[in-house]
C-alpha cells in the first residue's frame, strides 16, 4: 500500500485530510530524508497499522535503511520520553524536573542519521503525543542547526495529517 491507496481509503467527511496527505507528500521546504522521516515517525506514533504500513511502504524506495531505522527511533524513544516529560511539567510540584530522568536515550545521541533530522522527526512525534516540553526542547536544537520555521511548521503538518488519517480510520474501524 503507498500514500495514495492510503488516502483512498479516508472517507469524503475527512476529504481535507486525503489532500493534505497529498499535498504534504510533495512538501519542498524539507529535504526528502527529512519530509519522508517525518511521515514515517508520525505514523509509528500513531500505532495504527493500516497507516504504518501504508507509509512504510511508500517510503521504502525514499529512506535509505538507516534513516528508516532511525525515524522508527524517534517514535520509539518519543513514546517514553513524551510521557516521562509532559508528566514532570504537569505536576505541581517542580521538584520532579530537577531529577534526573534515569530513562536510556542513547539513541537520542547518535541516532544514526544527521542529527537535525532525527531531532525533527522527535519533535513531530512530540506534537503528536502532545509534550510542550519536548516540542520546545526539539524546535530549539532544530533551529539552532539551521531550519526555518517554515520547515519546523512542515514537519508538524505531516505529524498532524498523518495524525488525523490515524483516527479518521479507527474511527471508521469502531
Amino acid at each position: 500500500m503507498s500514500i495514495d491507496a492510503l488516502r483512498d481509503q479516508i472517507p469524503d467527511y475527512a476529504k481535507d485530510i486525503r489532500l493534505n496527505l497529498g499535498t504534504l507528500s510533495s512538501e519542498s521546504s524539507l529535504s526528502d530524508q527529512q519530509k519522508w522521516g517525518a511521515f514515517l515517525a508520525s505514523a509509528m506514533a500513531t500505532g495504527n497499522s493500516v497507516v504504518i504500513n501504508a507509509i512504510a511502504e511508500e517510503t521504502k524506495d525514499k529512506l535509505s535503511p538507516e534513516a528508516a531505522t532511525a525515524a522508527r527511533a524517534a517514535a520509539a524513544i518519543m513514546a517514553m520520553n513524551n510521557v516521562y516529560y509532559r508528566a514532570t511539567h504537569l505536576m505541581s510540584s517542580d521538584e520532579y524536573q530537577k531529577m534526573p530522568a534515569k530513562l536510556r536515550m542513547n539513541v537520542i545521541g547518535n541516532p544514526g542519521v544527521e542529527k537535525v533530522d532525527f531531532e525533527l522527526w522527535s519533535l513531530a512525534v512530540s506534537a503528536i503525543n502532545g509534550c510542550g516540553m519536548c516540542l520546545d526542547s526539539h524546535e530549539q536544537v532544530v533551529r539552532k542547526a539551521g531550519l526555518s520555521a517554515e520547515q519546523v511548521q512542515a514537519a508538524i503538518r505531516i505529524a498532524a495529517s498523518v495524525n488525523a488519517a490515524a483516527a479518521v480510520l479507527r474511527a471508521e474501524a469502531a
